[in-house]
């Protein structure tokens, strides 16, 4: 978990979920195995569950398929988090139809993935993926969601291992209808 990632958390939390009062609130993390960090400590006071394709530190729900999260119920979960996974996940977009099914009407989701950087992988080896805001805002809305932001955070973090990602950032809302 780079520093950069970790203050886009933040952001988030500070700017959606406390303005919407969500203390308390059901939060899954996907990807959340702790390599090195994770947005856990953000999260105290959330009935924070991670959600990862194997075991490990941090992770809570184990799927055996990363595009079907059956153990997760549909209209389960008040805010999806998901952050540096979708850049090693071969069809990114179809887990966003997962993040449709289990979020709550009015439920937020908030994606960061870096739009630069060198190539790196998990133990799959895979490192498939850079990301823009039009394409996080293309994935959002072919699940039906409502984008609230989308951004880059271009500016020069603190050192040259956090300031290669330039991360992108995608908040979007399920709409009240209640759709999937």
């Amino acid at each position: 978990m780079h520093a950069s990632s970790y203050k886009n958390m933040k952001r988030f939390i500070d700017k959606y979920l406390h303005a919407a009062k969500l203390a308390n609130a059901s939060v899954l993390d996907i990807g959340s195995q702790d390599f090195n960090g994770s947005y856990k400590p953000l999260f105290e006071g959330y009935d924070y569950k991670g959600l990862d394709i194997c075991q490990g530190s941090n992770v809570d729900i184990v799927v055996s398929d990363i595009y079907h999260w059956a153990s997760v119920g549909s209209s389960s979960i008040d805010v999806v988090v998901s952050g540096q996974a979708f850049e090693h996940i071969e069809f990114f977009w179809l887990i966003m139809r997962e993040v449709t099914r289990v979020l709550k009407a009015n439920g937020l989701c908030c994606i960061v993935v870096p739009s630069a950087g060198p190539r790196h992988s998990t133990s799959d080896g895979k490192d498939c993926w850079r990301f823009l805001p039009d394409g996080l805002e293309a994935m959002a809305h072919w699940a039906s969601l409502e984008v609230l932001e989308s951004y880059i955070g271009w500016e020069v973090i603190s050192n040259a291992e956090d300031d290669q990602w330039k991360d992108a950032v995608l908040i979007c809302q399920k709409p009240k209808s209640g759709i999937l």
